[in-house]
């Protein structure tokens, strides 16, 4: 009986939301361990399109623990909504399936409002944030002066921290001329909220040992992608949070024994949403194809997508980054009907080779990739599950980037449904 962390390879939205659906049939705990409602997960099941930015996608799914884990910043008004959302879908969202973590750190109106300045101010140096607090609430916490789940069970302990929160908050708003944030209205706003949220509230490390011990099976579930990681991503263009597989320990308060597969979802081309470096873009029509048949908008935020090539330099690099053991390659579909198709092996940097991304902000947005053709395939690959559905050239080209990233593809998603995917790897079984 294996545990499993899902993680995704590039700048997110590669498919992670159908993959940990698909997984989840076999786990007893999906836990989301890093991010906010700054992460968008689409589940399609049985017809019925799921959204989810702060549910783990094992909600959907009865018999099942859902948990967000401390590492994750919760905007509680967002969670609630979403709650009622899937509630009317006729999922059940109730103290029994589904838990947060007490001591998790809460997003409120005003980060959303400090980050929504701070891009503003910017000006054409904009990161491309999504506008939803995360960053500014990651601050705090890393400043100890966040408002944690637990504080909302004592009037008292909420005040103390509420006053020194907005002490600091006030602090910037007058250094950039903006009205400054009552105290009491922010207590009085989540002692409202306080009695919806906290009967979810659990000490989540507890029940995660408690479960292994039993034996039960844990999908730990990530958000965003490697390339984005605060540390190892394309820095400053990168989330506020490390969103490698390690992670996924101190964000859930599990030691690192507990993870015994590790599964990169890996998108057969590449795309990335906001500003930042993206060495294979491309501008031409095959870019506007890709982003045409592949639907890429943000789930979260309605933003189109940038698309190019698929960068096997830059999956190397999370593979080694992460442990990752296994990708489930998604979206090969998309590629269908394009030929030839280019695979970036390496980069060009004023004639230097690099095989590596380097964490330098100038070399990332200067760097040429250097690309190796490959035949692409005129058939549908749309709907297969097994190898004998596919064309030997999507074969071909799944093979070549094995050999280039240097791990084995465990699941190809060849649709957004479920049932459209070839398993060659159960990652539960190690």
């Amino acid at each position: 009986m294996a545990n499993v962390a899902v993680i995704g390879s590039q700048w997110g939205d590669e498919g992670k939301g159908k993959i940990v659906d698909w997984l989840s049939e076999k786990a007893d705990v999906v836990v989301r361990f890093q991010g906010g409602h700054n992460a968008g997960h689409t589940l399609v099941i049985d017809g019925v399109v799921h959204k989810l930015s702060l549910l783990p996608s094992g909600i959907v799914r009865p018999g099942k623990l859902s948990i967000i884990g401390n590492g994750v910043v919760i905007d509680p008004y967002a969670l609630l909504t979403e709650i009622e959302e899937e509630r009317k879908k006729g999922v059940q969202v109730t103290p029994d399936n589904f838990m947060i973590a007490e001591n998790a750190p809460l997003i409120l109106p005003l980060h959303r409002q400090q980050e929504v300045a701070a891009e503003e101010m910017r000006g054409v140096s904009k990161i491309g944030t999504t506008g939803r607090g995360i960053g500014p609430a990651y601050e705090d916490k890393i400043g100890r002066r966040a408002i944690r789940v637990c504080d909302l069970e004592d009037r008292e302990t909420l005040q103390k921290r509420v006053e020194i929160l907005v002490s600091h908050h006030n602090c910037i708003r007058r250094g950039i001329g903006a009205a400054e944030i009552s105290a009491k209205d922010t207590l009085d706003e989540l002692i409202a909220i306080a009695p919806k949220i906290l009967p979810f509230a659990k000490p989540v490390w507890r029940v995660l040992d408690r479960m292994r011990q039993k034996g039960k099976r844990i999908l730990f579930e990530g958000a965003q992608g490697i390339m984005l990681d605060t540390d190892h991503g394309t820095y400053p263009y990168v989330t506020s949070s490390n969103t490698v597989a390690g992670a996924g320990f101190a964000g859930t308060g599990i030691g690192p024994s507990a993870v015994n597969y590790v599964l990169g979802i890996t998108k057969a081309y590449t795309t990335r949403v906001g500003a930042g470096p993206f060495p294979t873009e491309l501008h031409d029509e095959i870019g506007q194809r890709l982003g045409e048949r592949g639907n890429e908008f943000g789930t979260v935020t309605g933003r189109k997508r940038r698309c190019g090539w698929f960068d096997s330099v830059m999956v190397r690099q999370s593979v080694k980054l992460s442990g990752i053991m296994g990708i489930a390659l998604t979206k090969l579909d998309v590629l269908d009907g394009i030929t030839p198709l280019q695979i970036c092996v390496g980069y060009d940097y004023n004639g230097k080779f690099y095989d590596y991304l380097p964490a330098s902000m100038k070399i990332q947005a200067e760097i040429k990739p250097i690309y190796e053709e490959i035949e692409g395939w005129e058939h549908s690959t749309r709907g297969a599950r097994s190898f004998k559905d596919l064309p030997a050239a999507a074969i071909k080209y799944i093979r070549r980037i094995e050999e280039l990233i240097e791990a084995p593809c465990a699941i190809i998603s060849t649709s957004p449904e479920r049932e459209d995917t070839i398993s060659v790897k159960d990652p539960f079984t190690v």
